[in-house]
Protein backbone atom coordinates (compact mmCIF):
# COMPACT_ATOMS: atom_id res chain seq x y z
CA UNK A 1 0.00 0.00 0.00
CA UNK A 2 1.09 3.56 -1.03
CA UNK A 3 1.69 5.50 2.18
CA UNK A 4 -0.16 8.81 2.35
CA UNK A 5 1.23 12.06 1.93
CA UNK A 6 2.19 14.11 5.12
CA UNK A 7 1.39 17.22 3.00
CA UNK A 8 -1.70 16.94 -0.20
CA UNK A 9 -2.16 20.70 -1.73
CA UNK A 10 -5.37 19.89 -3.86
CA UNK A 11 -6.36 22.81 -6.53
CA UNK A 12 -5.09 25.44 -4.28
CA UNK A 13 -6.13 28.98 -5.50
CA UNK A 14 -5.02 32.40 -3.71
CA UNK A 15 -6.98 35.52 -4.32
CA UNK A 16 -6.02 39.01 -3.16
CA UNK A 17 -9.50 41.45 -2.24
CA UNK A 18 -7.28 44.59 -2.98
CA UNK A 19 -6.10 43.81 -6.45
CA UNK A 20 -8.60 43.05 -8.65
CA UNK A 21 -8.69 40.04 -11.13
CA UNK A 22 -5.29 39.27 -8.58
CA UNK A 23 -4.66 35.62 -8.36
CA UNK A 24 -1.25 35.01 -7.20
CA UNK A 25 -2.11 31.01 -6.75
CA UNK A 26 -3.96 28.81 -9.79
CA UNK A 27 -5.47 25.55 -9.40
CA UNK A 28 -2.45 24.67 -7.93
CA UNK A 29 -1.97 20.49 -6.64
CA UNK A 30 1.20 19.24 -5.03
CA UNK A 31 2.22 16.59 -2.64
CA UNK A 32 5.38 16.74 -0.45
CA UNK A 33 5.66 13.07 1.14
CA UNK A 34 7.87 12.20 4.67
CA UNK A 35 10.88 13.14 4.48
CA UNK A 36 10.69 14.02 0.77
CA UNK A 37 12.10 17.06 -0.33
CA UNK A 38 10.31 19.76 -2.91
CA UNK A 39 11.42 22.49 -4.67
CA UNK A 40 9.09 25.08 -5.94
CA UNK A 41 10.52 27.31 -8.45
CA UNK A 42 10.06 30.20 -10.61
CA UNK A 43 10.68 34.25 -11.08
CA UNK A 44 9.32 36.55 -8.75
CA UNK A 45 5.50 37.31 -9.32
CA UNK A 46 5.93 33.31 -10.20
CA UNK A 47 3.35 32.78 -6.99
CA UNK A 48 5.78 30.19 -5.57
CA UNK A 49 6.20 32.35 -2.23
CA UNK A 50 2.68 33.19 -1.65
CA UNK A 51 1.74 29.25 -2.08
CA UNK A 52 4.51 28.70 0.64
CA UNK A 53 2.76 31.76 2.60
CA UNK A 54 -0.57 29.73 2.33
CA UNK A 55 0.64 26.57 3.09
CA UNK A 56 1.87 27.61 6.26
CA UNK A 57 -1.37 29.89 6.96
CA UNK A 58 0.69 32.97 7.15
CA UNK A 59 -1.75 35.15 4.47
CA UNK A 60 -3.51 37.70 6.23
CA UNK A 61 -7.49 36.57 6.16
CA UNK A 62 -8.38 40.09 5.31
CA UNK A 63 -6.28 40.39 2.61
CA UNK A 64 -7.48 37.12 0.45
CA UNK A 65 -9.71 34.60 -0.77
CA UNK A 66 -8.66 30.59 -0.68
CA UNK A 67 -9.90 28.08 -2.23
CA UNK A 68 -9.01 24.31 -2.41
CA UNK A 69 -7.69 21.98 0.21
CA UNK A 70 -4.63 21.94 2.25
CA UNK A 71 -4.20 18.43 3.60
CA UNK A 72 -1.79 18.22 6.49
CA UNK A 73 -1.76 14.93 8.66
CA UNK A 74 -5.25 14.07 7.66
CA UNK A 75 -6.29 17.55 8.60
CA UNK A 76 -7.06 20.48 6.40
CA UNK A 77 -5.32 23.51 7.43
CA UNK A 78 -7.67 25.92 5.76
CA UNK A 79 -10.29 24.92 7.85
CA UNK A 80 -8.98 25.37 11.30
CA UNK A 81 -9.00 27.81 13.05
CA UNK A 82 -6.46 30.81 13.68
CA UNK A 83 -5.48 29.70 16.79
CA UNK A 84 -5.37 26.23 16.44
CA UNK A 85 -3.41 26.76 13.18
CA UNK A 86 -0.67 28.88 14.96
CA UNK A 87 -0.12 26.35 17.51
CA UNK A 88 0.14 24.17 14.45
CA UNK A 89 2.79 26.06 12.79
CA UNK A 90 4.59 26.26 16.11
CA UNK A 91 4.87 22.64 16.40
CA UNK A 92 4.39 20.59 13.25
CA UNK A 93 5.52 23.45 10.45
CA UNK A 94 8.33 25.85 10.51
CA UNK A 95 8.92 28.34 8.41
CA UNK A 96 11.88 29.86 7.37
CA UNK A 97 12.15 33.59 5.88
CA UNK A 98 13.77 35.01 3.33
CA UNK A 99 15.42 37.71 4.52
CA UNK A 100 17.08 36.68 8.46
CA UNK A 101 17.64 40.77 9.37
CA UNK A 102 14.12 41.34 9.43
CA UNK A 103 13.08 38.09 10.87
CA UNK A 104 15.32 38.62 14.08
CA UNK A 105 14.61 41.68 16.79
CA UNK A 106 17.54 44.20 16.89
CA UNK A 107 16.72 44.83 20.41
CA UNK A 108 16.67 41.00 22.02
CA UNK A 109 19.74 38.62 22.39
CA UNK A 110 19.82 35.47 20.69
CA UNK A 111 18.56 33.48 23.45
CA UNK A 112 15.85 35.39 24.37
CA UNK A 113 14.31 35.56 20.93
CA UNK A 114 15.08 31.56 20.82
CA UNK A 115 13.57 30.96 24.50
CA UNK A 116 10.76 32.95 24.43
CA UNK A 117 8.30 30.71 22.11
CA UNK A 118 9.39 27.87 23.82
CA UNK A 119 9.02 29.00 27.30
CA UNK A 120 5.57 30.36 25.70
CA UNK A 121 4.47 27.63 23.50
CA UNK A 122 6.58 24.98 24.61
CA UNK A 123 5.85 24.67 28.40
CA UNK A 124 9.54 25.14 28.97
CA UNK A 125 11.10 27.48 32.26
CA UNK A 126 13.46 30.09 31.73
CA UNK A 127 16.49 27.53 32.06
CA UNK A 128 15.11 24.50 29.93
CA UNK A 129 14.12 27.12 27.46
CA UNK A 130 17.94 28.89 27.53
CA UNK A 131 19.17 25.14 27.39
CA UNK A 132 17.20 23.97 24.29
CA UNK A 133 18.30 27.56 22.47
CA UNK A 134 21.74 26.57 23.36
CA UNK A 135 21.35 23.11 22.01
CA UNK A 136 19.49 24.83 18.38
CA UNK A 137 22.41 27.03 18.22
CA UNK A 138 24.89 23.65 18.04
CA UNK A 139 22.26 21.98 15.77
CA UNK A 140 23.10 24.73 13.12
CA UNK A 141 26.60 24.22 13.74
CA UNK A 142 27.19 27.59 15.06
CA UNK A 143 30.51 27.86 16.92
CA UNK A 144 30.48 28.51 20.56
CA UNK A 145 26.71 28.42 21.15
CA UNK A 146 26.65 29.22 24.88
CA UNK A 147 28.46 33.04 23.98
CA UNK A 148 25.83 33.46 21.46
CA UNK A 149 23.05 33.34 22.98
CA UNK A 150 24.04 36.68 24.49
CA UNK A 151 25.01 38.67 21.62
CA UNK A 152 22.37 40.86 19.58
CA UNK A 153 21.65 40.02 15.44
CA UNK A 154 24.39 43.24 14.63
CA UNK A 155 27.16 41.26 16.50
CA UNK A 156 26.64 38.28 14.00
CA UNK A 157 27.18 37.80 10.71
CA UNK A 158 24.39 37.35 7.75
CA UNK A 159 25.30 33.56 7.69
CA UNK A 160 24.87 33.50 10.94
CA UNK A 161 21.53 35.34 10.90
CA UNK A 162 20.25 32.62 8.95
CA UNK A 163 21.07 29.88 11.07
CA UNK A 164 19.79 31.36 13.47
CA UNK A 165 16.35 31.80 12.23
CA UNK A 166 17.34 28.69 11.27
CA UNK A 167 17.71 27.14 14.51
CA UNK A 168 14.18 28.98 15.52
CA UNK A 169 11.97 27.15 12.76
CA UNK A 170 13.19 23.95 14.14
CA UNK A 171 12.55 24.74 17.87
CA UNK A 172 10.17 22.16 18.52
CA UNK A 173 11.02 19.65 15.84
CA UNK A 174 8.15 19.89 12.73
CA UNK A 175 7.69 17.46 10.24
CA UNK A 176 7.43 20.08 7.36
CA UNK A 177 9.78 22.66 7.11
CA UNK A 178 8.75 25.51 4.46
CA UNK A 179 12.20 27.63 3.25
CA UNK A 180 11.22 30.45 1.36
CA UNK A 181 14.29 31.97 -0.61
CA UNK A 182 16.40 30.98 2.48
CA UNK A 183 19.78 31.75 0.27
CA UNK A 184 19.25 34.67 -1.79
CA UNK A 185 20.82 37.43 0.54
CA UNK A 186 23.76 35.30 1.00
CA UNK A 187 26.68 35.05 -1.22
CA UNK A 188 27.65 31.85 -3.23
CA UNK A 189 29.95 30.57 -0.60
CA UNK A 190 27.91 31.15 2.60
CA UNK A 191 24.78 29.87 0.36
CA UNK A 192 26.48 26.76 -0.22
CA UNK A 193 27.04 26.48 3.58
CA UNK A 194 23.36 26.88 4.23
CA UNK A 195 22.27 24.23 1.63
CA UNK A 196 24.19 21.79 2.89
CA UNK A 197 23.05 22.70 6.82
CA UNK A 198 19.87 21.88 5.06
CA UNK A 199 20.35 18.88 3.73
CA UNK A 200 22.39 17.67 7.31
CA UNK A 201 19.41 18.52 9.46
CA UNK A 202 16.50 16.89 6.92
CA UNK A 203 18.35 13.81 7.24
CA UNK A 204 19.62 14.03 10.83
CA UNK A 205 15.75 14.79 11.68
CA UNK A 206 13.65 13.36 9.14
CA UNK A 207 11.49 15.78 7.70
CA UNK A 208 10.21 16.70 4.89
CA UNK A 209 11.29 20.15 3.44
CA UNK A 210 9.60 22.84 0.76
CA UNK A 211 12.71 24.46 -0.84
CA UNK A 212 11.38 27.82 -2.71
CA UNK A 213 13.86 29.52 -4.58
CA UNK A 214 13.84 31.21 -8.26
CA UNK A 215 17.05 29.38 -9.05
CA UNK A 216 17.44 25.93 -10.10
CA UNK A 217 20.78 25.02 -9.71
CA UNK A 218 20.27 25.53 -6.00
CA UNK A 219 17.12 23.40 -6.27
CA UNK A 220 18.62 20.89 -7.89
CA UNK A 221 21.61 20.51 -4.88
CA UNK A 222 18.44 19.94 -2.59
CA UNK A 223 15.73 18.51 -4.10
CA UNK A 224 14.01 15.23 -4.60
CA UNK A 225 11.35 16.41 -6.82
CA UNK A 226 10.84 20.12 -8.59
CA UNK A 227 7.58 21.82 -9.31
CA UNK A 228 7.72 24.84 -11.67
CA UNK A 229 5.24 27.45 -11.26
CA UNK A 230 4.22 30.48 -14.09
CA UNK A 231 2.16 33.11 -13.34
CA UNK A 232 0.47 31.52 -10.22
CA UNK A 233 0.12 28.21 -12.04
CA UNK A 234 2.37 24.90 -11.91
CA UNK A 235 3.80 24.08 -15.30
CA UNK A 236 6.03 21.52 -14.83
CA UNK A 237 7.00 18.97 -12.28
CA UNK A 238 8.89 15.61 -11.69
CA UNK A 239 12.30 14.81 -10.29
CA UNK A 240 15.09 16.76 -10.19
CA UNK A 241 16.79 14.80 -13.08
CA UNK A 242 14.34 14.89 -15.52
CA UNK A 243 13.23 17.98 -14.88
CA UNK A 244 16.72 19.47 -15.50
CA UNK A 245 17.73 17.13 -17.79
CA UNK A 246 14.42 16.64 -20.17
CA UNK A 247 12.11 19.65 -19.24
CA UNK A 248 9.36 20.13 -21.52
CA UNK A 249 7.73 23.52 -20.72
CA UNK A 250 10.06 26.70 -22.66
CA UNK A 251 9.82 28.41 -19.58
CA UNK A 252 11.68 25.51 -17.54
CA UNK A 253 14.20 25.45 -20.54
CA UNK A 254 14.64 29.62 -19.85
CA UNK A 255 15.42 28.93 -16.45
CA UNK A 256 17.64 26.63 -16.69
CA UNK A 257 19.27 28.63 -19.00
CA UNK A 258 20.29 30.87 -16.40
CA UNK A 259 22.14 27.80 -13.96
CA UNK A 260 26.01 28.69 -15.03
CA UNK A 261 26.61 25.23 -15.33
CA UNK A 262 24.87 22.99 -18.01
CA UNK A 263 26.18 19.87 -16.58
CA UNK A 264 23.20 19.71 -14.40
CA UNK A 265 23.39 16.17 -12.83
CA UNK A 266 27.24 16.96 -12.40
CA UNK A 267 26.31 20.09 -10.98
CA UNK A 268 23.58 18.73 -8.61
CA UNK A 269 26.63 15.74 -7.44
CA UNK A 270 29.87 18.04 -7.06
CA UNK A 271 30.37 18.18 -3.78
CA UNK A 272 33.33 20.83 -4.45
CA UNK A 273 31.45 23.16 -6.53
CA UNK A 274 29.55 23.53 -3.36
CA UNK A 275 32.59 23.68 -1.13
CA UNK A 276 34.34 26.48 -2.96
Amino acid sequence: MTPLPLLSVRNLSVDFWRVEGMRAVNDVTIEVGRGEVVGIVGESGSGKSTLGFAIAGLLDPNDIELAGEVIFQDKDLLQMGKEEFRLLRGSEIGFIFQDSSSSLNPLLTIGKQLAQPLMANGGMDINQARKRAEELLAMVEISDPKRRLDQYPHEISGGMKQRVVIAAALSRSPSLLIADEPTTALDVTVQAQIIELLIRLKESLSMALIFISHDLGVVARIADRVVVMKDGKLVESGTVDNVLNHPTQDYTKLLLENIPSLRFVDYRNDSSFWSK
